[in-house]
């Protein structure tokens, strides 16, 4: 059985967000997880986009282009639906570059459609 090593699974997961951070906010960024919004919807429901969290038992992360996006959540793999937890959530216990890259995939292809869409609900909620 491998080793867990939750900080190495957190740095791969923080990986796959990297390529969104200068287009984002980080409003939280430590030991326990890393959380990226869109700037000026920092604190809004619709401004979170993803981010990272050091559980006990696992390392999540959370995409909310998959939560908004249906058709994204139907491109899922069996593997990797396997490690969904509600709407947006993933959770690791060990590396998987098969499920990351697959991740990476779910985020770029949902990012710039998260954002108009955040962009149009900011405007209808003001």
């Amino acid at each position: 059985m491998p080793s867990t090593d939750f900080g190495a699974v957190d740095r791969r997961l923080r990986d796959i967000l990297e390529p969104y951070r200068s287009r984002l906010v980080a409003t939280k960024e430590g030991p326990d997880g890393l959380t990226l919004e869109i700037a000026g919807l920092e604190g809004k429901p619709w401004g979170y986009v993803a981010g990272t969290r050091l559980g006990k038992s696992y390392v999540s992360l959370y995409l909310m282009p998959v939560y908004a996006f249906p058709d994204l959540d139907e491109t899922i793999s069996p593997a990797l639906r396997r490690r969904k937890q509600g709407k947006s959530c993933f959770n690791f216990t060990t590396v998987d570059e098969p499920l990351f890259a697959e991740l990476a995939t779910l985020l770029a292809a949902g990012f710039e459609r998260y954002l108009a869409l955040a962009a149009e609900v900011a405007t209808t909620r003001s």
